[in-house]
């Protein structure tokens, strides 16, 4: 009989491990939530998306935005890592490093990167901002990073890992090959400007030497800390309606952003997940083009984006509003399989006598629960309303569940209701100190703190 791979078998079912994933379109606080929560664990995971994902992070009034690191490396005591499933560009990463370090955060033995994460180069960049900007095609929304042609490239078996990146023999050959092919490409279809492959390698060559001390299987690393009964989180990034496969196709990003791409993304069994915590804000926002079912204009909108600071973490973008979409959150909960339920922003909705949220949909008249495919079937929807009342009072800050106005604690329970997942947290501000936890979901994260003691 073959010798057993692991010498103390443990059973994965019984990991101390969560997946906090959007269950809107992106920009719902997840960079919050994580942070809050990476107190209770020792292992913080990104798995998907590149630097196009903002997340803010505000302590003691300190402001700190996020793109590809993930943001358990704001607590001392817990191990960052970037995925094989999120697409990595080298210089973008070392400016977020550098920032850190002048913010006096010492990264140093507790961040680490996939070397099987795929990397993008500025032929990337290139391409999507011509193809964005090109004659005749609809706009997506992008935000021009490379991150769409990073992962076409890793999908046609032609792009550059990090593991890659660090043998400069291989990383010139494929630099002058790439930029051979990518200028013409640009060149007879936007007619852009060619890329200097010799300057381009010169400049990630050098890049490679400082990300090199960051590079680990990180796949690995992650099982043996879950084999060790460490609390490991893994932190999605943009939203479930803006999933490659599951969202408002094409209005989508890369990646797999609902909770499946946590396996994918980083290397660890499908069983190694124990818990999916989705966020949403307590009502709706969305950046870029698409579908937006429950999105209102005019002075409504207006006050929600100014009372919410609704505009993009990385691009600047002020953010289209809306309510709360229930079929939305109902859907969400279904394809991430979502246990727990952290809503943002409840304190924006402060000033509001009622309270909108859209409860069904119809389609040509005809109610429905389903969500449409297509753009086509979206842009029939009609929103079913239904109004709750507001509670005209200030929320700001609370830190306990039971001193929100009554109405608020209603508006909480009628969300759990209606979703079909728990209420977990409350956010009632963007500082760290400004949350709720209810005491159910509290005593799961204490459960995995001491989870990490004992270990």
């Amino acid at each position: 009989m073959c010798a057993s791979f692991l010498s103390e078998p443990v059973s994965l079912t019984k990991a101390n491990t969560a997946v906090v994933v959007g269950a809107q379109w992106g920009d719902e606080g997840k960079g919050k939530i994580v942070d809050v929560l990476s107190d209770n664990f020792k292992v913080v995971a990104r798995y998907a998306g590149g630097h196009n994902a903002g997340h803010t992070v505000i302590i003691g009034g300190k402001k700190f935005v996020l793109q590809l690191i993930p943001c358990g490396v704001l607590r001392e005591g817990c191990r960052s890592v970037i995925g094989n499933g999120v697409v990595l560009d080298p210089i973008a990463f070392l400016k977020e490093v550098d920032a850190l370090a002048q913010a006096g955060l010492n990264v140093t033995g507790r961040l680490f990167v996939s070397n099987r994460a795929q990397v993008i180069l500025p032929y990337h960049r290139m391409i999507e901002l011509a193809a964005e900007n090109a004659p005749g095609r609809v706009k997506i929304g992008t935000t021009s990073r490379g991150i769409g042609p990073a992962y076409e490239d890793k999908m046609k078996r032609g792009g550059l890992r990090v593991a890659d990146l660090l043998n400069t023999s291989l990383l010139r050959t494929h630099i002058e090959n790439a930029c051979r092919e990518k200028n013409t490409i640009a060149h007879a279809l936007f007619n852009s400007e060619p890329l200097d492959a010799d300057k381009m390698y010169e400049e990630y060559a050098r890049a490679a030497e400082r990300v090199a001390p960051f590079v680990a299987d990180t796949a690995l690393l992650l099982n043996e800390a879950i084999r060790a009964g460490e609390p490991v989180m893994f932190e999605g990034a943009q939203g479930t309606m803006l999933d490659i496969d599951h969202g408002t196709y094409p209005f989508v990003t890369s990646s797999s952003a609902t909770s499946g791409g946590a396996v994918t993304g980083t290397g660890v069994a499908p069983n190694a997940i124990r818990s999916v915590i989705g966020v949403t804000k307590a009502y709706c926002t969305r950046v870029g083009e698409g579908p937006f079912p429950s999105e209102i204009k005019g002075e409504v909108a207006d006050t929600l984006r100014a009372r919410g600071n609704e505009y993009g973490a990385v691009t600047g973008r002020p953010r289209r509003c809306g309510w709360i979409d229930l079929p939305l959150l109902r859907y969400a909960t279904m394809i991430n399989g979502i246990d727990w339920m952290v809503v943002t922003k409840l304190d924006v909705l402060d000033t509001l006598s009622e309270i909108p949220v859209c409860v069904g949909y119809k389609i040509k008249g005809k109610k429905t629960t389903k969500i449409p495919p297509d753009t086509a079937g979206f842009e029939q929807i009609e929103c079913v309303y239904e109004n709750i009342p507001g509670w005209k009072k200030s929320t700001e800050g609370i830190r306990d569940f039971s001193k929100l106005p009554a109405k608020a604690q209603d508006y909480m329970k009628y969300l759990e209701e209606k979703t079909g997942a728990r209420i977990g947290m409350v956010s009632t501000g963007p500082d760290r100190d400004q949350t709720i936890f209810i005491e159910d979901f509290a005593a799961e994260m204490r459960v995995r703190e001491h989870a990490a003691k004992r270990g």
